[in-house]
């Protein structure tokens, strides 16, 4: 994700709120004393069956992994077991007409939620954009639209971005147009490790991918001491103030994010002499 890195390291190059500190990495760098494997959960909140109602459930689930606060009962964990859960139930639950046709309480009755969602009209509407183009351009399954990408995680990505306008995760910073993908990148992610590599998993340059641009990453990697806010920032987040998608301390945040865990990489690659993935593998065990 050439795009995604060069835009990353020209806001981190530009920031004005978040600083990546490079004697923090180094740190954390050098008190890695292994870089773990990355397992999948195959028996508890995901749905997996091998096959091509996993690639389904899989799109379903990254078209709505967005924005959990300030619903401090909600988690991923809620939005992927109650997914599972409701395929379980009913096999067709994710078929394409199905997904155009959803409301705000149904889609609460899929989760089993008691109450509305954050951002819920927003998670309708993309719910509606997924099914209707899987219909139109991918004869309703998710599966097609991997199988076109060729074995290509890069190639996969893009395809996702330029059909599903919902996945297409930029902004502009300064005047420069920012590129990051989280959850276009998850998908891929998530079909890897789902189906071990092989398969609708299998990708010859999963590498590619960064880390994904969520608002947790920052907070761990300001706790390792790779991140450093302005006071002005860090008295934002301490108060538990809202940063609203698009602004400068947002992107900042998202941005330096990934171009520290790119720094980390690199670091750990010249360190080891093996290839770093830029995985949550990669952080959560120096916490």
């Amino acid at each position: 994700m050439d795009d995604v890195r060069a835009t990353s390291a020209w806001v981190a190059s530009h920031s004005s709120h978040v600083l990546v500190d490079s004697a923090g990495i180094e740190k954390v760098v050098d008190g890695i004393a292994s870089i773990p494997k990355v397992e999948w959960d195959f028996e508890g909140i995901h749905y997996f069956d091998n096959g091509p109602l996993t690639v389904q459930y899989l799109f379903v689930l990254d078209a709505l992994n967005f924005c959990f606060w300030p619903d401090k009962e909600l988690s991923y964990d809620h939005l992927a077991s109650g997914l599972k859960s409701a395929l379980e139930n009913d096999k067709s639950a994710f078929d394409a007409d199905r997904l155009q046709k959803y409301s705000g309480p149904q889609l609460r009755q899929l989760l089993r939620w008691p109450r509305p969602l954050p951002l819920e009209d927003e998670r309708v509407r993309l719910l509606h954009e997924v099914g209707l183009e899987l219909e139109r351009s991918f004869e309703g399954k998710a599966s097609n639209v991997v199988e076109a990408c060729g074995k290509s995680a890069v190639n996969l990505v893009a395809l996702v971005t330029r059909h599903f306008p919902g996945f297409r995760d930029h902004s502009v910073y300064k005047g420069r147009q920012v590129f990051l993908y989280k959850r276009a990148q998850i998908f891929a992610a998530d079909l890897w490790g789902a189906f071990q590599g092989k398969g609708y998993g299998e990708f010859k340059d999963i590498g590619s991918i960064t880390i994904m641009a969520d608002y947790i990453v920052p907070a761990v990697l300001r706790q390792l001491g790779v991140l450093k806010y302005s006071p002005k920032l860090a008295s934002t987040i301490e108060s538990s103030g809202e940063i609203n998608p698009g602004t400068e301390e947002e992107v900042e945040l998202r941005a330096c994010s990934v171009h520290a865990v790119e720094k980390m990489r690199e670091l750990i690659s010249v360190k080891s002499g093996r290839q770093a993935s830029a995985s949550w593998a990669v952080i959560f065990p120096c916490i």
